[in-house]
């Protein structure tokens, strides 16, 4: 059985899950079109997870994507957040801000028992996962009412891990890829290749389905990922300016404008890398900085800068999240975006 048999979709296409820039709205349209779509839930708490699978319910019949994160929580440091603060203490200055009302904790919880109570009820056809995989009995809940478990790699060893772990399809995630980086055996950032040259040796390395993502937004890529042995491709940065999106009008300007062209890894906004627009805070600080703390504890901080910032009509202190393809982000509509990708097959 093909992956698109397995998935239930009519095209090898799948939205990307982007947390805190899109909800149920976008995945509904892949959808409809005939992609799969995702519903990011990283960032929501248990009921909001289920408001939107109800919304998506709603809507449609198509089958759909739920994705996690499996990061291990921080322990809390305090000279590490001291450390953060006294970096990020002159920009709080300059927007007279006060950095001692920071409030404390993550932004981003992990796949819990709590996360799989609330999407239990709506038995979602498929679950994905970014820096790794559960703990097993969570797995096996999930496989338990038959949903399908994706995950991202982006090394081959993690593709031999997730394929020994229990992933049904596994998403191969290159270094162009937009967002967090799904790496979970190593931070080391030389260990990242590109999609197209990951992907065959990923193919090589395992018999599971493969899912390529990183760079692509066209059907010419759509069209390579499967000469090189994607059965499916993940797209996300070319999603980010449709009208079903939920990013700023910041971010949909930048992606539009010559400065989408520069993209860098960086951990300031997270505290793990991800890849981005290069902004006023990653070119002053560094994109990779030893002060930024554990993930996700980065974000408590720069929130109130990136809201006093934006104010202003800035983005200097926004996580303008893109990959290092955003040629194709068009102000059209996901289902415009799933057929031009559909030319490809």
């Amino acid at each position: 059985m093909s992956l698109i048999q397995t998935l239930g979709i009519a095209l090898p296409i799948l939205q990307a899950p982007m947390a805190g820039a899109q909800g149920s709205a976008l995945a509904i349209a892949v959808a409809r079109a005939g992609g799969l779509g995702a519903l990011p839930c990283a960032m929501l708490s248990p009921e909001a997870m289920a408001e939107e699978l109800a919304a998506f319910r709603a809507a449609t019949d198509a089958p759909v994507n739920v994705n996690f994160f499996c990061h291990a929580p921080p322990i809390p440091d305090a000279s590490a957040q001291a450390r953060w603060h006294e970096a990020l203490t002159p920009y709080y200055a300059e927007f007279g801000l006060d950095i001692g009302a920071v409030p404390a904790g993550p932004g981003r919880r992990p796949f819990d028992a709590a996360a799989c109570d609330a999407i239990a009820p709506f038995r979602p056809e498929v679950v994905s996962f970014h820096f790794g995989l559960p703990e097993a009995a969570l797995l096996a809940r999930v496989k338990a009412w038959g949903a399908r478990v994706l995950a991202s790699a982006t090394t081959v060893a993690e593709a031999e891990w997730l394929a020994a772990h229990g992933a049904d399809a596994i998403i191969v995630q290159g270094l162009e890829a937009g967002g967090h980086r799904g790496m979970f055996l190593a931070e080391e950032l030389t260990t990242q290749v590109g999609t197209f040259a990951l992907l065959p040796q990923v193919r090589e390395a395992v018999d599971l389905p493969l899912i390529a993502a990183g760079g692509i937004a066209d059907a010419r890529g759509v069209a390579a990922a499967r000469a090189l042995g994607a059965e499916a491709v993940q797209v996300g940065t070319a999603f980010l300016c449709c009208p079903e999106s939920t990013i700023s009008a910041l971010h949909r300007r930048a992606l539009m404008s010559d400065a989408a062209r520069h993209t860098a890894l960086t951990n300031l906004y997270s505290g793990r890398p991800a890849r981005g627009i290069v902004t006023r805070l990653m070119r002053e600080l560094g994109p990779m900085s030893d002060a930024a703390p554990a993930f996700p504890l980065a974000t408590a901080a720069i929130a109130p800068l990136r809201a006093a910032a934006e104010a202003r009509g800035s983005g200097d202190f926004s996580p303008l999240w893109a990959g290092q393809n955003a040629s194709r982000c068009r102000e059209v509509p996901a289902a415009e975006v799933i057929a031009r990708l559909a030319e490809g097959l």
